[in-house]
This record gives structure tokens, C-alpha cells and sequence, in this order.
């Protein structure tokens, strides 16, 4: 088991784009697999993507049965998707509350794609190819911009729905 330290907002490597996996089933992808979801257990996180513990390889793993940081999300299977594609299935946006591990102790209101196909591929390079909605979408929509070398804040469009999590949602978790 390792838990990994996550970079913060300010790193410049959480600014880079990520590099594509090239091999499937090594022991290297397999240990990172192990690290990224260990990481994200032990702070409370619904998804993390490889870049965030400084590892510049297209990996994100999320999921979670019940989430105390949003306790009102439906579940999201555990997933770990490998260079990863997106496609936008209509125009509708969904505004959500969004947070972040590389981010902590801030959440802001960004709106995302409602419903998405997400294709790429587990760590045995089999195929993952999956439409979803709601949550769901917003989380995978979320992890895979850490791969493009995104941070949620760049998304916010009304500065005035950005701030801390202590101040505006009290009643949640702050591991932000």
C-alpha cells in the first residue's frame, strides 16, 4: 500500500498534458493503479488521475459506493480508464459543485457536458467504452482534464460560485 502526496494548485506539473499508456499488464501500471486508488481512499476522493501524485502517464481510477464529500451523488462504479476519449453526446449542461484533492479546501460551480460517451481502456488494455449522465460524467469529465493539464478552477465561469468549502457547505466533509 502507498499513499502518495498530491500536488497542489500552483505546480506547474499538473499543467502539462499527459503522456498515452503504451504497455498494458506491467508491474509499473499495475503499482501506480494500487497507488492512485490507495491515495484517493485515504483522502476521501472520487477519483484521482495520475498527474496529481506526479506521474505524467494518461491513468485516472474513481468511484465509490457512498461519498461524504458529496453525500448526494449517486454511486459510480470503480472504474481505472487508460488513455481516455470523450465525446459529448448533446448540448445540455449540468452546473455541479465540483472540488478537488489538488484543490483543497475550495469548491466552485462549473458546468459540464450532462451526458458523455468515455472510451479507453483498462490496465489490461481491454476495451471501456461507456455512456453516462449526471455525476457520473461530471467525475470522469473532472479526472480526464487533469490529463489535458486542467484544474476545475479554469472552468468556473462566475468567480462569485468559487470559495471555500468550510464557508459555503459547513455541514460536508472538508478534504478538499
Amino acid at each position: 500500500m502507498a499513499i502518495c502526496s498530491v500536488l497542489k494548485m500552483g505546480d506547474e506539473r499538473l499543467l502539462r498534458q499527459a503522456q498515452k499508456v503504451t504497455e498494458f499488464d506491467q508491474p509499473q501500471l499495475h503499482q501506480l493503479i494500487t497507488d492512485l486508488f490507495d491515495t484517493m481512499a485515504a483522502t476521501g476522493g472520487v477519483g484521482i488521475a495520475a498527474p496529481q501524485i506526479g506521474v505524467d502517464l494518461q491513468v485516472v481510477v474513481f468511484g465509490f459506493s457512498h461519498s461524504e464529500r458529496y453525500p448526494d451523488a449517486k454511486a459510480v462504479p470503480q472504474t481505472i480508464l487508460i488513455n481516455p476519449v470523450i465525446t459529448v453526446l448533446d448540448d445540455q449542461e449540468e452546473l455541479g459543485w465540483e472540488g478537488c484533492l489538488s484543490v483543497p479546501g475550495l469548491r466552485g460551480e462549473v458546468a459540464r457536458a450532462a451526458k458523455i460517451r468515455y472510451q479507453g481502456f483498462d490496465q489490461f488494455g481491454q476495451v471501456i467504452d461507456r455512456t453516462v449522465e449526471g455525476f457520473h460524467a461530471r467525475v470522469v469529465q473532472h479526472e480526464c482534464d487533469h490529463l489535458w493539464g486542467i484544474l476545475y478552477p479554469q472552468r468556473i465561469r462566475d468567480m462569485s460560485r468559487f470559495g471555500y468549502t468550510e464557508v459555503m457547505f459547513p455541514n460536508l466533509a472538508s478534504a478538499d
